[in-house]
């Protein structure tokens, strides 16, 4: 049980490892350079998984799909991600570990990685339905592929931002454990259509993530995080409606 969430971890150790070893090494304004190179692949692969969802091809003509709960999602999500200030939150817990951790190894970055890195490993389909196919079938190879992904991702970030990025590893652990120890509570709810549309607003998440990579001004991504939840919310009220 919670193989694959502890392999994904493992691997997400390894890459930060190898990339505070590479990061003594790198110059300031090459670091600098890496960084908005990754940011840009972030944006990439946001933009991609995003428009992968609302975009679809009918009789040759292409149409869009579930526009209006992505901006009523962000809406929503954003006006509650307010109130309770999430972003807020998550720079404490980053600011806590960094005074944990020994001198001189967090680094300016710290809470940055910290930050950033968690909301890339948990926002996304791969952590969903790997983790459900780990607690289900013990399954893991979705979670496999999501390790070689977040490892090699870790070097990268790891080699900018420091040791925080390391630290994701515990949201990764709780978001996707325990999915995996709930996974036949939750399964039958978590229809197809579902999961593209959480992919979907996840996705628009990952790509404000790659603009704060290359941005000095950042787009406060932590609290448009409930609007991954809304698509549930809007999911059930459709579920009642037919029944």
């Amino acid at each position: 049980m919670m193989l694959g969430t502890l392999i994904n971890s493992g691997a997400i150790a390894l890459g930060t490892g190898i990339g505070l070893l590479l990061k003594k090494g790198i110059p300031e304004r090459m670091g600098k350079t890496i960084m908005q190179g990754n940011g840009l692949a972030v944006m990439v692969i946001g933009l991609a998984g995003c428009l992968q969802e609302v975009f679809t091809l009918n009789n040759g003509k292409l149409e869009t799909q579930n526009l209006l709960l992505l901006v009523f999602s962000l809406f929503i999500g954003g006006v509650i991600g307010e109130l309770i200030n999430i972003e807020k939150r998550l720079d404490s817990i980053g600011a806590k570990l960094k005074k944990r951790i020994p001198i001189g190894t967090g680094g300016e970055g710290f809470v940055q990685g910290f930050v950033e890195a968690s909301l890339i490993y948990c926002v996304g389909a791969m952590a969903i339905m790997g983790s459900l196919s780990d607690g289900l079938r013990g399954d893991i190879s979705i979670l496999l592929i999501k390790s070689l992904l977040d490892g090699s991702t870790a070097i990268i970030f790891a080699s900018t931002l420091g040791i925080g990025v390391g630290f994701s590893i515990l949201p990764v652990l709780v978001y996707q454990g325990t999915i995996t120890l709930l996974a036949g509570v939750v399964a039958p709810y978590l229809a197809p259509e579902l999961i593209s549309q959480i992919s979907m607003v996840g996705s628009a998440l990952i790509f404000a993530i790659g603009i704060n990579l290359i941005r000095d001004k950042k787009i406060a991504v932590g609290n448009l995080l409930p609007a991954v939840l809304v698509p549930v919310g809007y999911y059930f009220i459709q579920f009642v409606m037919r029944n």
